[in-house]
């Protein structure tokens, strides 16, 4: 019996890829996955930074010393999924006129130049929509446009410490701490892309195209807003709560005999049963704990009492106990090695393996797409190719140039 594959939703779209780094390409690799023709362009050469990115996939597995001719940055096999892979030099006149060409034939733009890049190069908003009003246009900023700090490079921790959120991210008694992934970068294309679909959907009643701004900083102050710190900080709250969420307590992370394990108990049943466990029934009827206002100001203490407990105990006794029995939300807190090896996840789609184009499985984990439909499909399933593999493709079946044209271009270093 043969297994028809649904329709993927983005399957009509395509999509002109101008962007680098991380933020860009996770967009259009998100937009590739849900099923959209994604023309990512470089340079002759390669433009992307995350080109020199280590570790390096080759012939001779992963390393992270010299690259060879043949390795391939495992960031690009990572975020270059899904995407038709051209090179041409936006700086030269032809380069420039071979762009506008494909604009001619595309739905939408994504970018994440830096300030002015694109305007300067002549494929800005303005540019672009001269040549094709009906495009989308979508452009992910560092710092905001125009920067709210003009001259500065937004990098993923000048954004995280901009945004607050590194000062509401680590101990009261500690530092600042930056969070363990490039958050900034992975968030804006999240919002870029919502983005995107609105602005089709918007196309499609109107026929109209738009600009689709989205800053970084702004993304993450966003989320920022979403506690209310302003008012703790008024309060006299610490900003900084470690591994507990106070305004929940108790909600947090603490240290098991073996590991480390998550219990969240802020609802009356849950604080009753573990109250119980720990072996203090009575602090549900104490008046500082027996609602969360005030328990809320006697956090600290209620932690550590918690603390007590379960150094006493191993991951798998908490679990059992807590969870099992009690019915208490509580997991352990699992290694990203554990996480990604996780079949299950696999199983999902969140997980999945990367491949080298020339050499296959490089047995490193990548970026699933968590997104399930009941009537369409979608994934990262077409493996990071070589730069410049759909040049002939493009420039020869979508923009209709002969292999003599195609050859005077690459002489001239054009594409």
């Amino acid at each position: 019996m043969t297994i028809l594959k649904l329709a993927r939703p983005l399957e009509s779209i395509r999509v002109l890829d101008l962007t680098v780094a991380l933020a860009g390409p996770y967009g259009s690799l998100l937009l590739g996955g849900l099923g959209a023709e994604v023309i990512r362009v470089e340079a002759p050469g390669g433009s992307d930074i995350a080109r020199t990115n280590p570790p390096f996939v080759g012939a001779d597995g992963i390393h992270f010393g010299q690259p060879a001719s043949d390795d391939i940055s495992l960031s690009l096999l990572n975020r270059g999924r899904n995407k038709k892979s051209i090179t041409l030099d936006l700086k030269s006149a032809r380069g420039l006129a071979l762009l506008h060409k494909l604009v001619e034939h595309v739905d939408v733009v994504i970018e994440n130049m830096s300030d002015g890049t694109a305007t300067r190069l002549g494929v800005g908003f303005d540019d672009l929509r001269r040549v094709n009003p009906r495009l989308v246009y979508a452009s992910i900023n560092a710092l905001g446009d125009p920067s709210l700090y003009p001259g500065l490079k937004g990098m993923d921790i000048i954004v995280q410490a901009l945004s607050g959120l590194m000062e509401v991210t680590g101990f009261a008694d500690g530092p600042p701490i930056h969070v363990g992934l490039p958050i900034a970068d992975l968030i804006a294309p999240l919002f870029a892309v919502n983005g995107i679909l609105a602005a089709l959907i918007y196309h499609g009643r109107s026929g109209e195209g738009q600009h689709v701004k989205v800053s970084m900083l702004d993304c993450l102050v966003s989320l920022v807003a979403e506690e209310h710190f302003d008012v703790y900080a008024r309060a006299g709250y610490a900003l900084r709560t470690g591994n507990y969420h106070d305004r929940l307590v108790p909600f947090g992370v603490f240290r098991a005999r073996d590991g480390y394990v998550a219990i969240v108990a802020m609802q009356p049943d849950w604080f009753r049963s573990l109250m119980e466990a720990v072996g203090h029934p009575e602090l549900v009827d104490d008046p500082r704990f027996s609602s969360r206002g005030p328990r809320m100001q006697h956090a600290a203490t209620l932690n550590a009492l918690i603390e007590t407990w379960t150094r006493e105990h191993s991951c798998a006794e908490i679990l059992a106990d807590l969870h099992a029995q009690r019915r208490i939300p509580c997991a352990p807190v699992r290694t990203p090695a554990q996480v990604l090896g996780d079949q299950r996840l696999r199983e999902r789609g969140a997980v999945v393996d990367l491949a080298h184009p020339d050499y296959g499985p490089v047995g490193a984990a990548g970026m699933g797409l968590p997104i399930q439909f009941s009537r369409c499909h979608a994934e990262f399933d077409q493996p990071a190719t070589r730069l410049g593999a759909a040049n002939g493709e493009i420039y020869g079946q979508l923009l209709g140039m002969n292999e003599d044209e195609q050859a005077a271009l690459r002489a001239a270093g054009v594409i």
